[in-house]
């Protein structure tokens, strides 16, 4: 995957690979020691099920998706489900 500045991926929709909308990138969470990315934080689209997702979730619903599930990065950000 070719790199891409973060500044350009929040507000980016976040689809799974079967083809739902998860939501919009919210975050990225960084470990602070490596600068390793961990997770994409997103903020979970209306019409997502939040029981269906099997991604973690914070106390206001966002997923955490772990960063090597990432598939694809170009109008929409695909992450393996």
């Amino acid at each position: 995957m070719s790199d891409v500045l973060a500044e350009n991926l929040f507000g980016r929709l976040v689809m799974g690979s079967d083809g739902t909308e998860l939501g919009m990138l919210y975050n990225i969470t960084v470990d602070t020691h490596s600068g390793k990315l961990h997770d994409l934080v997103v903020e979970p689209d209306d019409d997502v099920a939040t029981r269906s997702v099997d991604f973690e979730q914070d106390d206001t619903g966002r997923f955490y998706v772990p960063i090597d599930r990432v598939r694809a990065v170009k109008d929409y950000i695909v992450v393996q489900r």
